[in-house]
């Protein structure tokens, strides 16, 4: 077998549609198999569900330096309703993008990572500490049969790693007309919530004023129009500070009032489209995503339940978010957790983050500055972080000024920059070279 570029083995990667659900991750985990075989990589699948199996593959090192993993998905999530300008698993290539679900989300960091397994072996490269790749199923929905099923029942495979790559980080990101690579150095956290509300039944035809379904409108309104107090974390400090330092003032002093909580919404307000992305690593947050109430129409629901979507900052317990919730919604309302993580520490372990910059900076010709990063969002990561191994989001990509990068996963014509896999590779192989623990 020929060994594939690292944008053609990205391109193969879209055209399987691995939607999740259902997943079906199995054929296309099944190709990268065989090219990392063919490669003379070793190689393990390990499932849960055979469908939608997850990759093990590890490249020896010469036992100087702990082992470090490099860890990403293969499922996307749906193209339903959207309105695509190129078929979303036809990877086409054209003005200037290869264009396709899962580019950015996360079969373009995939097809990183493998080429650049395949790199140090054709290299012969022998890396301070062992190479692992996991290459996972299932993290779009809850990771049960991917990241979650590995650290729970296979932890040993892990065994001495202290450090892993994972999604999202080391894109160029413009800021204040400054160029910056965000690492991912810490997430947020999954604490969903339901809500109650109960009050009175009746029949349609004999309305209720003030009942639960007028309760239910202020209650939305109320999450709609009030945000959750602010807190500030080691890592967005960080970040605030990084940016802070290279904007110059007096942009950079007005910037560092943002750390002040009784001036975070001010300087939020000036913040413009920028805004939208860096509010939530300042508070907790929820979405109202499901209401259930009446199943008749002629019935006036006793009872109406509101899902919420939250996330919680790392440092923070989930009584805290049901705490800040309670106060927006009123003592009247019950709060249930339906599911929590388990609590992760505010530090985070910066020992490799020099690493990432230096290799950022040699290859981009110091063309930006990497900042640590907090994701608002929650990735696998999370759950490797349970068994102690740090994880930083690194997958480096050069974009073009005014690329929407934030807004197209998930989206209608999620594209990838062409070139972009091959920066990406050759950071990630700099990486790999130059780890030492």
């Amino acid at each position: 077998m020929t060994t594939p570029s690292p944008s053609d083995l990205l391109k193969t990667l879209i055209r399987f549609d691995t939607t999740n659900p259902p997943g079906n991750e199995a054929a296309c985990i099944g190709y990268i198999d065989s090219v990392l075989q063919a490669a003379g990589i070793e190689t393990t699948i390990i499932a849960k569900d055979d469908k939608r199996p997850n990759l093990i593959a590890r490249i020896e090192g010469n036992g100087s330096a702990p082992p470090l993993l490099l860890q990403g998905h293969v499922d996307v999530v749906t193209t339903a309703g959207q309105n695509w300008t190129h078929p979303p698993f036809d990877a086409v290539e054209t003005d200037g993008f290869i264009w396709g679900r899962g580019t950015l989300d996360m079969k373009g960091a995939v097809a990183m990572y493998v080429s650049a397994m395949l790199q140090l072996k054709a290299q012969a490269i022998v890396p301070n500490g062992d190479i692992i790749l996991c290459i996972l199923s299932d993290e779009e929905r809850a990771s049960a049969v991917g990241a979650a099923y590995l650290v729970e029942e296979h932890a040993h495979l892990f065994a001495d790693v202290k450090h892993c790559l994972g999604e999202s980080g080391g894109v160029s990101t413009w800021l204040a007309g400054q160029k910056f690579y965000p690492i991912q150095v810490g997430e947020k956290l999954v604490c969903t919530l339901r809500l109650t509300i109960n009050g009175a039944a009746g029949h349609g035809s004999m309305p209720i004023q003030g009942g639960t379904m007028a309760t239910l409108g202020r209650v939305l309104t109320a999450l709609d129009t009030q945000q959750l107090p602010v807190h500030i974390t080691p890592v967005t400090r960080q970040m605030i500070n990084g940016i802070a330092s290279a904007i110059g003032f007096p942009q950079s002093a007005v910037l560092k009032l943002i750390l002040k909580p009784q001036f975070t919404n001010r300087v939020m307000g000036l913040l413009g489209d920028a805004s939208h992305a860096m509010n939530p690593m300042f508070r907790n947050t929820v979405s109202p995503t499901i209401v259930s109430a009446s199943d008749k129409i002629n019935v006036i629901p006793g009872q109406v339940t509101v899902d919420l979507d939250g996330r919680m900052l790392p440092g923070l317990q989930p009584a805290q978010l049901v705490a800040e919730v309670q106060a927006i919604v009123g003592p009247d309302v019950q709060i249930d957790i339906l599911k929590a993580d388990p609590p992760a520490r505010a530090n985070a372990d910066l020992s490799q983050f020099d690493l990432l910059t230096n290799v950022l900076n040699d290859l981009s010709g110091n063309d930006g500055t990497p900042i640590p990063y907090l994701l608002p969002a929650v990735s696998d990561g999370r759950f490797f972080e349970r068994l102690g191994i740090q994880n930083y989001g690194f997958t480096p990509m050069q974009t073009p000024k005014g690329f929407p990068f934030s807004a197209l996963p998930h989206a209608a014509d999620e594209r990838i920059p062409v070139g972009a896999v091959e920066f990406g590779t050759a950071a990630v192989l700099e990486v790999l070279r130059r780890y030492q623990g």
